[in-house]
């Protein structure tokens, strides 16, 4: 690497062959340090790409660069899968035992979750997968956020699986993400794969925004950043009940609803009788707390027509239990159908306000 020094250039003067001596040892240590087992992973990482111009919204600048038509991949307990990069797969929520197991083939050793749920880490752990757990929200991602999620790409051991819930809309973020900081491709790329691959909807332009001109942080200031990488961050109170409800709310849409209310053979954890009673009694729970009868009269209307929805849809299913001839003459499947009509308008009517 570097050409010897001859016996004649070396100086002999003793001041001058002692900072010769310190210079060498500095050189040394920089070269042992540069080519050394304990290289930080971030030392070869690609600068971060410059924010985009933006014309009109994120969305729409998502659709400028034409991407190939690709469909999503559905694996074992894996489900809306693309794979970004070489080290880069975005999905929903693993499913079971054999969503780890196939992640394992895939040679997956860290995945990154942006859901709000607390993920199922100790699975993971069975089939030698890390988890971290950056939980984001639809608006966008905060700063810190983005500091967990770029330093998690950087330092933690690849391939990444990232996912949120259905792998749509916060995952995809999240992998973009990923994809600048260790990939090292262009924004208008990594907001095209949300937009052309992913589906995230044009609802989340928050989520478009960080991507396209948001601060992505550097590699040295992951660096810098202290994190430990948890595998778990919980939520308490209004945020933790809507990711509860959420899931009981989408198991009577993807899974009840679909199959005539009644319980689906193919997921048979999900009984319609207590999913109706613990959706009923998260709206309970959630329009008695101070953070919801704090905020404005039609937040707390929707959540009362949710609540109404929910006790309607409990009587429905207790009488689906008893007997399914009489849930059809009675009136009671009607009586189903509009009660999930009524929680699914105030969810849509309030997250077009608070959330989206």
């Amino acid at each position: 690497m570097f050409a010897s020094v001859r016996s004649e250039s070396i100086p002999t003067d003793p001041l001058m062959r002692k900072n010769l001596a310190l210079l060498c040892a500095l050189v040394g240590l920089a070269v042992s340090c540069a080519q050394g087992p304990e290289q930080r992973r971030d030392v070869d990482d690609p600068a971060v790409p410059p924010p985009i111009l933006l014309n009109s919204t994120a969305y729409e600048a998502a659709a400028v660069i034409p991407l190939p038509d690709t469909k999503a991949a559905e694996l074992p307990g894996l489900h809306h899968v693309y794979f970004l990069g070489d080290e880069i797969i975005s999905g929903a929520e693993p499913v079971g035992d054999e969503a780890f197991a196939e992640m394992q083939k895939l040679g997956v050793k860290t995945i990154l979750s942006t859901d709000g749920k607390v993920p199922d880490y100790e699975t993971a752990a069975k089939y030698g997968i890390r988890y971290v757990h950056v939980p984001i929200q639809y608006s966008g991602i905060t700063e810190d956020e983005r500091m967990r999620i770029a330093k998690t790409f950087r330092e933690m051991e690849g391939p990444f699986y990232v996912h949120c819930f259905h792998g749509k809309h916060r995952g995809p973020a999240g992998a973009a993400i990923g994809r600048i900081v260790i990939d090292g491709i262009p924004r208008d790329q990594a907001i095209a794969e949300m937009r052309q691959w992913c589906g995230t909807s044009p609802k989340y332009e928050g989520l478009y925004e960080v991507v396209a001109i948001g601060h992505i942080p550097t590699a040295i200031e992951t660096a810098n950043y202290d994190y430990d990488f948890a595998p778990e961050h919980s939520f308490e109170g209004l945020r933790g009940g809507m990711v509860a409800m959420a899931r009981k709310f989408d198991n009577f849409k993807l899974v009840l609803r679909k199959n005539d209310w009644k319980p689906d053979p193919a997921h048979p954890d999900i009984d319609p009788l207590q999913e109706a009673i613990q959706l009923h009694k998260l709206y309970a729970d959630l329009v008695e707390l101070h953070d919801t009868t704090t905020r404005p009269a039609d937040y707390q209307q929707w959540m009362q027509q949710g609540l109404e929805g929910s006790e309607r849809l409990q009587r429905a299913m207790s009488s689906c239990s008893q007997d399914q001839d009489e849930f059809v003459a009675g009136g009671w499947k009607q009586e189903a159908e509009e009660a999930y009509k009524l929680i699914a308008d105030s969810c849509a009517s309030c997250h077009a306000e608070y959330r989206d």
